[in-house]
């Protein structure tokens, strides 16, 4: 009966630990779905968020992502990602409400040639004087919902931190349908935004640089279009 208690005694603390390995193993398991997949792990480049590439798989001269615990990881990326979509879509507004497209919603583009998109604000003002207060509250809003999914609530001594089981830049916004169920999927497409709003702050920047140069739109720099353009008819002028 003493050896029976004694071995019943010895390998309780060998079940219990089974059941709370079994049960962190389970509480992984459920970060992990709820995060697209994404297991953060301290020993990897950027606790193993995707966008790592060859041929420079972990850049980060100014070592930012050494430095950063988890939290501010997630921030960075989640910075980079928001950066990276609004650029995407700057690029392609430059490209379309300029020559030879000109395709702007605000304008009569086929009438009078606004010239570069770096002015086109100057017009909106003029044209459309509440539209910065209508885009200031459309960008609020959007704010505000990305805050209440992917924040915790702020409180007088908590630092401002993502949820843990946030994964930066996923607010569910899908119209298309195009996220893949698949997580393996979804890390390489969340990969590809990545890549091609990196490609796109780039692309912003210098299509900006251009234009204050020279005052000229891209594609009449590159020899695809005609220079229509007079800044003499800006609202503005400098």
């Amino acid at each position: 009966m003493k050896s029976a208690i004694a071995a019943l005694a010895i390998l309780a603390p060998s079940a219990s630990a089974f059941q709370i390995g079994k049960a962190s193993s389970s509480k992984t398991s459920l970060e992990a779905a709820s995060m697209n997949g994404w297991v953060p792990d301290a020993n990897k480049f950027a606790y193993g968020l995707p966008g790592s590439l060859d041929p420079v798989p972990d850049f980060d001269p100014l070592n930012f992502a050494e430095t950063a615990d988890l939290n501010l990881m997630k921030q960075y990326r989640e910075a980079e990602l928001q950066h990276g979509r609004v650029a995407m879509l700057a690029v392609i507004g430059f490209l379309v409400t300029e020559e030879p497209i000109e395709f702007h919603p605000l304008f009569q583009a086929g009438n009078k040639d606004i010239g570069p998109a770096i002015r086109h604000l100057d017009e909106v003002r003029a044209v459309a004087p509440v539209f910065f207060e209508i885009l200031a509250v459309v960008i609020g809003a959007l704010e505000l919902n990305r805050a209440l999914i992917g924040w915790t609530a702020p409180t007088g001594e908590n630092k401002p931190a993502l949820n843990a089981d946030y994964f930066p830049g996923d607010v569910g916004f899908d119209p298309l349908g195009l996220r893949p169920s698949d997580p393996a999927e979804f890390l390489e497409l969340h990969t590809k935004e990545l890549q091609n709003g990196r490609l796109a702050m780039l692309g912003a920047a210098g299509i900006v640089a251009q234009e204050l140069v020279n005052g000229k739109e891209i594609f009449v720099n590159l020899g695809f279009a005609e220079d229509r353009f007079d800044p003499s008819t800006l609202p503005i002028q400098f």
